[in-house]
């Protein structure tokens, strides 16, 4: 399982480095994101588990997501512009 705090923390010069994002899965970030998190982590709930002026919550089980994920992945989630705050996924709109 890896620890995904060190993992953010480690490659936060990656953040929104959208271009280096290889094999998009879309090219809007935030679809890209959602469809990588429902292929390592599925679920039928809705993805945004809440909003803020312009930020976005994501509804992601962290413990799932670390034993799936690669680094590699982490560094694409960080590329697309996803943050890890208070033990949740986040992101700017």
């Amino acid at each position: 399982m890896l620890d995904l705090d060190i993992l953010f923390e480690k490659h936060e010069g990656q953040f929104l480095k959208l271009k280096l994002v290889e094999n998009k899965l879309n090219f809007r970030r935030d679809l890209h994101v959602f469809l990588l998190l429902d292929k390592l982590t599925p679920s039928d709930r809705c993805m945004v588990s809440g909003a803020e002026h312009d930020q976005i919550w994501l509804d992601t089980d962290l413990e799932n997501l670390a034993e799936v994920i690669t680094e590699e992945q982490v560094i694409e989630l960080i590329r697309c512009g996803v943050m890890l705050e208070d033990n949740h996924l986040t992101l700017f709109v």
